[in-house]
């Protein structure tokens, strides 16, 4: 799979991704760095424990993480999730946190596609 197939897969901007960081490689590199990253984790524990501020700490992070790496969907995913536990708010709406296990599933499985 190409890298440009991996942002069709996922729904991402691969030529917005491309303005923000210097080389195709580099890109490459940082996508496959993202399984490492701790905010998916750290989210989930976070809801586990019903420790919202942490919860929105992790979402927040992860939301910008996804940005910068062009991951639309799971980008548009975790920002529902980060607005709703604003301000240490309960997680009410579960679907939210649903929709970005989802996207985030979908981006590891593209991930382990990409190689």
């Amino acid at each position: 799979m190409t890298l440009k197939e991996f942002y069709e897969q996922i729904d991402g901007s691969y030529e917005d991704t491309l303005h923000r960081l210097p080389s195709e490689a580099l890109v490459h590199r940082f996508v496959l760095k993202y399984p490492a990253d701790p905010s998916f984790a750290q989210l989930r524990e976070a809801v586990a424990a019903a420790d919202w501020e942490s919860a929105f700490r992790a979402a927040h992070t992860l939301k910008g993480v996804a940005q910068n790496l062009g991951f639309d969907a799971l980008y548009r995913a975790a920002s529902a999730l980060t607005e709703h536990l604003r301000g240490g708010q309960p997680l009410t709406e579960p679907q939210l946190l649903d929709a970005t296990t989802a996207e985030h599933e979908r981006v590891m499985s593209a991930i382990e596609a990409l190689g």
